[in-house]
Formats: structure tokens, sequence, C-alpha cells
């Protein structure tokens, strides 16, 4: 049979202790918004770079 001991043992202490969520700090999560806000950025002007040097080397080629 088992027994339901709602996540003590049988000294009375818990078996396991809850790994707390780890938290960003203030400075962190300005980083991370940063960071997220520049890559955003770049997902729109690099294929617009990125189309512009091909067609220099294309018009180089010719």
């Amino acid at each position: 049979m088992l027994l339901d001991t709602n996540g003590f043992g049988p000294s009375g202490k818990p078996e396991r202790e809850p790994h707390p969520r780890p938290q960003l700090t203030l400075n962190q999560q300005k980083v991370l918004f940063w960071i997220t806000g520049f890559n955003l950025v770049l997902m729109l002007v690099a294929p617009i770079g990125g189309a512009t040097l091909l067609e220099m080397v294309f018009s180089w080629l010719r």
C-alpha cells in the first residue's frame, strides 16, 4: 500500500525542496528587451541590405 504524505517524508520534513524559479533582475530585463528589439529591427533591415549587396555584385559582373 502507498501512503500519501503530501510531499513530506517520515520525519515531517519535505522530501524535496521546491526549486525557486530564477528571476531576471531589472538590468537583465532591459538588456533582454534591447537585444530582442535590435534583432527585430535587423529582421526587417538585413534582407533589404542583402538584396542591395547582391544587386551591387550582379552589376559588377555585367
